[in-house]
This record gives structure tokens, sequence and C-alpha cells, in this order.
């Protein structure tokens, strides 16, 4: 009995094939391979999946999360927790590096 495997496993060709086959679905020739798996899911009827999108963060946002982190961090280099400060420092660290790629994906090119 041969397994059937999931359609994301199939190759571009393998997918027009099986939506030839079907029939009802127009323009496969030109669809992607994600165009492709969704509209044979529609066509059998298979339920989506819901893709979860990561919320969007702006430069403000992340800047302000750092200015708190940075409060958090002088507290606790008060009380002596040196290695929880260090913790923070990390994390101030990398949304800086985060803040810099979103400038430079938002400031156009050039100058």
């Amino acid at each position: 009995m041969e397994e059937k495997k999931p359609l994301e496993k199939h190759t571009v060709k393998e997918l027009r094939e099986m939506a030839l086959a079907m029939g009802g679905i127009s323009g496969v020739s030109a669809m992607k391979k994600e165009e492709l798996i969704k509209a044979i899911k529609e066509a059998k009827g298979v339920p989506l999946k819901a893709v979860r999108e990561k919320p969007v963060e702006s430069v403000v946002t992340l800047k302000k999360k750092c200015r708190e982190l940075r409060v958090k961090r002088d507290e606790l280099k008060a009380k002596g927790d040196r290695l929880q400060a260090l913790y923070i420092k990390r994390k101030i660290s990398k949304l800086k590096k985060k803040t810099r790629r979103l400038a430079r994906k938002v400031a156009p090119p050039g100058k």
C-alpha cells in the first residue's frame, strides 16, 4: 500500500500534474508551489491552516523597550546582581541590532 506524502513534499511538477488531473483549477502552469498547494487543498475541501504573522515592530517601540531595559539594568547593578544585569545588557544589544536593521529597511538607499 502506497503512503501519501503531504502536498508540501511534492515537487512543483507533481503538483501541476495533480491539479490538471483534478480539473476545475485554471492557470496551473503559471502558479507557484504555494499557490498550487492552496488551490489543490481548496479543490479537495481540505481546511487551510491559518498562518500566524508576527506583529510588526517599529523602531520607536524597540527604542522604548531599550530605555525600559536600561533602567532595569541600572537597578540590578545597584543591587549588585551583575549576572542578571549582564543578561539585560545582551537583550539591549539585540534590540539595538533590530532597530538598525529596521532603520535600513525604512531608509532610502543611497546617501
